[in-house]
């Protein structure tokens, strides 16, 4: 089967591109899939690549998801790995890093 990729899918996986030059390939692959899901579609597609990006980090590549079942609240979880975050996101070569203030 072949599958035509649509505006929105070129649109995202140039945001990806723009954010994220040095992501993996499973990582891209794993933004790129929930980035395209319609609970994404009504946001403009560099939004959706960078709201998919801090939560696929954030449960991927930090003890988030650990906080959360030690009984933190969402906000505190997600404070005590906000230097976990960035980090990933810098090794990844991230035009963009998440700022401590910022709200999702």
């Amino acid at each position: 089967m072949v599958r035509f990729a649509t505006g929105r899918h070129k649109a995202i996986a140039k945001a990806l591109t723009l954010l994220l030059p040095g992501a993996p390939y499973a990582d891209i692959e794993a933004i790129r899939f929930e980035a395209s899901q319609r609970r994404m579609a009504d946001l403009p597609p560099s939004i959706a690549v960078w709201l998919t990006t801090l939560a696929h980090v954030r449960h991927q590549h930090t003890e988030y998801d650990a906080l959360m079942d030690e009984g933190y609240d969402r906000d505190a979880a997600r404070f005590f790995v906000l230097d976990d975050v960035n980090e990933v996101l810098t090794t990844w070569r991230a035009t963009r890093l998440l700022d401590a203030d910022e709200s999702e």
